[in-house]
């Protein structure tokens, strides 16, 4: 067996779980379910049991391919450098991808949202496991805080990514921390703020530092 594909077995398992769930229930499964929720966890849109299958390509499919063709499109080939630890990340954010379209299969399957945090729980361990890979990912087109600023120069991006790393690692805590506290209506409004935070602030931080190396430039 190439050794290559030996290696992406493990991650291409992950990655077929959804599916062998909802292979496995489908037909106990009615023939329309339910395929949106709103804040307050009611279902609030309802659509053919086929669309569970467009969503499972959307979540850890879709996650696997562009981190699969990211390393071989990367003009610079810098995410090669991460190595091992490049392949870690793609582990951990395919398993949560797959985690989270298990857990909304569940849910369809259920009609109801049970534990509507879990979800938020899932993104705050996105956002703490990106936030540890931070310091590693090299400048590149694909991964990590792409502003014009960062791509530019590879001191504001590593900058910004110590800065950002540190940031969506207490960010992450608290998301996943909130979810297992608060009750879901009102943690989504800290919850959307949060977000917010984490995307706007290494933003603004890489260019306040693309200007002040550029003034002693």
């Amino acid at each position: 067996m190439n050794s290559t594909l030996k290696k992406e077995l493990p991650i291409i398992g992950i990655v077929l779980m959804p599916f062998a769930y909802l292979a496995f229930i489908w037909n106990t499964l009615p023939e329309k379910v339910p395929t949106h929720w709103n804040y307050k966890g009611e279902v609030d849109h309802w659509g053919d049991k086929f669309s569970l299958i467009g969503l499972l390509f959307m979540l850890p499919v879709l996650m696997y391919v562009l981190l699969l063709v990211a390393p071989k499109i990367d003009p610079k080939k810098r995410i090669a450098l991460m190595g091992g630890k490049f392949y870690q990340l793609k582990f951990f954010l395919v398993l949560c991808m797959s985690l989270l379209a298990l857990y909304i299969i569940f849910i369809t399957k259920n009609q109801s949202f049970s534990s509507p945090n879990f979800i938020y729980i899932i993104i705050g361990i996105l956002f703490l496991v990106l936030g540890n890979y931070f310091k590693v990912i090299q400048p590149n087109y694909f991964i990590g805080i792409r502003t014009p600023w960062t791509l530019e120069n590879q001191e504001v991006w590593k900058l910004t990514h110590a800065f950002a790393g540190k940031l969506w690692v207490i960010g992450g805590l608290v998301i996943m921390l909130g979810g297992l506290i608060f009750e879901n209506h009102f943690f989504s409004i800290i919850f959307i703020s949060m977000v917010v935070i984490l995307a706007i602030v290494p933003m603004a931080y890489s260019y306040v530092k693309f200007k002040e190396l550029e003034k002693r430039m």
